[in-house]
């Protein structure tokens, strides 16, 4: 009651600041001015000036605002209520249930707390900077009268403001310091509790003082059993007894109907083959819940229906109610593992595993089920007819022992298979177990079982009965949470993954693409992957003494921040910066396509400083995003000089060479060295710049690859710019001409041919340079200077056809028809003068002469020098 008070007084308290803080407070009003002095007062001619003013009486302080005052009331109140809190906690007898009294109403005062501190937090600041626009007091003169009460008033709001903010402050420190102490007790009670140690199970005195405490349970036992007949008698009427009777008989006929109706209910057929898994899935969730649910259902029929006629006594309503919560835990056990193991049904297992895997594990679980519930039914006996210490220690101890003899036998004879199925092929050899407990599973449960067993031999039978429940709620966890992940798998996923028809409509509707649909589903089906493991880490944790509210405050003081400094970092201004600074990315991107696609098209400027100008935008624009994003982060330009200062280090240590190239970037990008559109060379490489950024440039080459070039080495390194000044270019092409021929017609003839092509310039004109006299050919280059740089390869192309042509055509170079060639060996002669005078000596027809390609016939005697004279250019093959 006194709890409700409390409440109702902070409620109030709440309703009458709200109105308070969402009206600024006015400025208290300016004293009236001082009455001007009659004429009369003053002093006449010639009389002796009056003494000096004294001087001003100090401007006193307004009184404290209301707003304030309201506040203090409420900071009041909440000082009460944790010094109580605080006091409470000094006791050093509380149970976990008094700890868990005193945790449950921290958080709403910090709440509070934290409402105020964001409340007066801007105020502070806003009468802060209101003070100094007044500026510094003058040290020298005096200050005018409406100046001084002007600065009282804001130094009074200033500090009643800064007094407030830190009372806040301090309560909330309090506050978290109290839950701070509360947790820490929790913990250390629940640590305390678990490793407490009684006498070993393996202790002859313990057993001699079971043994001597036995009689006297077992007279409790009767009495209990006649407190439920005489109960019986004095409450059991004809109306209630047929009540528990029908409440019985409905949950009979519940469990009974749930085996037969769950197989015909759920679909899975032994003979079905490969059924889909989104059938799996919905056949899986239909055998659970016909399995649990009525056994549930019915449970807690009998136990209301007996609770509501009080035909038990109190002491064994606790047994009753055990027994019936332990009849349905085992059916929702059964339910599961057939859902997931479907033994005798492998089509339908949504665990692959082997048929008779799936069948050793269903038996082990419901096993170990019932061994548990039994357990703990027999405590609740214990409890129940309040036996001796003695007894109970050596019931949990027995209960523990028989929990891991059960739970090794099951490991033994997974092993067991496995030694078999090794057998049966052979010698031995190393393979992935296909019995569906893994070597590293199996490894956890010996270890389980191991724990269990010395902790109840060896006296730490709290530890024991802890690692069971650990146990048991681990394995139904798991369970769920296998089955909730597999059901978000198969209708998230699959609905957006498969080709259905709400992911066909819902990519017609949106277009959305196949693969961004695949990317969404992954998305959803990791988030609530997420969602799931925290939810089962967060009830595990339960059991090992975490408190819920401690994780859930850790999240909110995460997720709305906490202070490093004079800065809040917190999740959610993170996750709104972000945001931010997105929202600020897509603004600037699309002003910066609106530039290159619709704006700068329409000028007159070139496409280099086109180019230049959208990507100088697209930067400004995120420097302003980033900008924004800061801001709403907090950090000032100081604390971003700190942290420039910091990445300065970096940049010493080991970013040199992006830092070159970003200021190498917008070197390029200010100064224009080269543009978008110029034809380039590169070292080995030529091509046309396609786009500069401010790391690195990107050239196209001619046979279509993309070379990315550092901006460093364009500004350090040698670069040739074919259009640097104007696209005009040059073309150079060589021509030999016959040694006989009249050099100054075949220089005329090729320059007809420059001239000729509409894509040279006639100014300056292309002219012919005679290069080179040699044998048997006169070399010539034409150079002519074309319009554009561009097309030098195809003007090029061109002058060949069209001089070898003209050429052709005026004999200057001869037709040598196909697979002729032209050989010249020059320094033969004395060889084909001796070759001849052996030619005729021999008296032979034919010589064959080196150098010529092939065998000449010729008549006999005739001198290598005739034949050589006789030999003229223009019938050399």
């Amino acid at each position: 009651m006194r709890r409700f008070r409390r409440w109702i007084a902070a409620l109030m308290t709440a309703a009458v600041l709200a109105p308070g803080f969402a009206v600024a407070q006015d400025p208290p009003a300016k004293p009236a001015a001082a009455p001007s002095r009659p004429a009369a007062d003053k002093p006449a001619a010639g009389a002796p000036a009056p003494a000096a003013p004294a001087p001003a009486a100090p401007v006193k302080p307004p009184p404290i605002s209301e707003q304030i005052q309201q506040v203090r009331a409420q900071l009041d109140n909440e000082k009460a209520d944790l010094d109580q809190r605080e006091k409470a906690l000094s006791n050093r007898e509380l149970n976990k249930d008094d700890l868990a009294m005193l945790r449950e109403g921290i958080d709403p005062v910090a709440d509070r707390l934290r409402q105020v501190i964001d409340n007066l937090g801007p105020r502070l600041d806003a009468a802060k900077e209101r003070l100094n626009q007044i500026g510094p007091k003058p040290k020298d003169a005096p200050e005018a009268q409406d100046v001084a009460e002007e600065r009282a008033q804001r130094e009074a709001a200033v500090a009643e403001t800064d007094d407030t903010l830190r009372i806040a402050r301090s309560l909330l420190v309090q506050s978290e310091q109290i839950s701070d102490q509360i947790s820490n007790r929790r913990r250390t009670a629940f640590t305390r509790a678990l490793f407490e140690r009684t006498d070993p199970l393996v202790s002859p005195d313990l057993w001699q003082r079971a043994l001597g405490d036995v009689p006297r349970d077992l007279k409790s036992l009767e009495a209990a059993a006649a407190d439920a007949v005489v109960q019986v008698q004095r409450n059991g009427t004809p109306f209630r007894l047929l009540l528990v009777a029908l409440a019985i008989g409905v949950s009979v006929a519940l469990y009974i109907g749930r085996r037969h109706i769950a197989p015909a209910v759920g679909h899975r057929a032994s003979a079905a083959r490969a059924p889909e898994r989104g059938a799996k899935v919905l056949a899986a969730w239909r055998v659970f819940l016909i399995g649990a649910v009525p056994a549930v259902l019915g449970s807690f029929v009998v136990g209301y229906t007996v609770d509501v006629t009080d035909v038990m006594p109190a002491r064994l309503l606790t047994v009753f109610h055990s027994l019936l919560g332990a009849i349905a835990f085992v059916a929702v056990v059964e339910a599961m593992a057939d859902a997931l193991l479907s033994p005798g049904r492998p089509a339908w297992r949504l665990i692959a595993m082997e048929d008779a895997t799936a069948e050793r594990i269903n038996r082990l679980a419901v096993g170990i089920a019932v061994v548990i519930t039994g357990g703990r039914t027999i405590e609740a006996l214990n409890a129940g007819i309040s036996v001796g210490l003695p007894v109970t220690i050596v019931t949990k101890g027995l209960f523990a022992l028989v929990v891991a003899v059960v739970l090794a036998i099951g490991l033994r004879r997974f092993a067991a298979r496995a030694e078999t199925d090794e057998a049966c092929l052979g010698p031995y050899v190393a393979a992935e177990s296909s019995t569906g407990i893994g070597g590293p599973l199996r490894l956890v449960g010996w270890i389980v079982v191991a724990a269990i067993a010395a902790s109840a031999v060896t006296g730490y039978i709290a530890l024991s009965s802890f690692l069971i429940n650990q146990l048991l709620w681990t394995a139904v966890a798991a369970s769920m949470l296998t089955l909730c992940i597999l059901s978000v798998d198969s209708f998230v996923g699959g609905a957006l993954q498969n080709d259905s028809g709400f992911a066909t409509a819902l990519q017609a509707n949106t277009g959305l693409r196949k693969r961004s649909l695949n990317q969404i589903a992954v998305l959803i089906t990791g988030f609530v992957r997420v969602v799931l493991l925290t939810a089962a880490a967060v009830i595990l944790l339960a059991t090992w003494g975490v408190d819920s509210t401690d994780l859930l405050a850790s999240a909110r003081a995460a997720f709305f921040g906490f202070k490093v400094g004079d800065v809040t970092i917190s999740l959610s201004t993170i996750a709104v910066a972000l945001a931010l600074f997105a929202v600020g990315i897509v603004i600037a991107r699309a002003i910066k396509r609106w530039l290159e696609n619709t704006y700068l098209p329409a000028t007159d400027l070139d496409l280099g400083l086109r180019n230049s100008i959208a990507t100088i935008a697209g930067y400004v624009g995120f420097l302003v995003a980033l900008a924004v994003a800061f801001s709403y982060l907090g950090l000032s330009l100081e604390k971003v000089t700190i942290v420039a200062g910091a990445l300065s280090v970096g940049i010493g240590f080991g970013l040199q060479s992006i830092v070159n190239n970003f200021v190498s970037g917008l070197l390029l990008l200010w100064e224009r060295p080269i543009r978008v559109g110029d034809l380039v060379v590169i070292g080995d490489n030529e091509g046309y710049v396609r786009r500069i950024s401010v790391r690195s440039t990107e050239i196209q080459t001619f046979d279509r690859s993309a070379v990315i070039v550092p901006n460093s080495n364009l500004i350090s390194g040698v670069v040739k710019n074919r259009v640097r000044g104007d696209r005009v270019g040059r073309v150079a092409i060589t021509v030999n001409v016959l040694r006989n021929q009249d050099p100054v017609n075949a220089a005329e003839l090729i320059v007809s041919c420059a001239k000729a092509h509409a894509d040279v310039l006639k100014e300056p004109p292309p002219r012919v340079v005679f290069r080179k006299i040699g044998d048997p050919f006169l070399e010539f280059e034409l150079i002519a200077m074309i319009t554009d740089v561009a097309s030098q390869l195809k003007v090029q192309s061109d002058l060949n056809f069209a001089v070898f042509r003209t050429l052709s055509e005026k004999g200057l170079i001869p037709n040598l028809g196909p697979g002729a060639s032209i050989v010249t060996v020059q320094g033969l002669e004395p060889m084909q003068d001796a070759l001849g005078m052996i030619a005729r000596t021999v008296g032979t027809t034919s010589v064959a002469v080196p150098g010529r390609g092939a065998a000449e016939d010729r008549p006999a005697g005739e001198a290598p020098a005739a034949e050589a004279r006789r030999r003229t250019p223009e019938s050399v093959p």
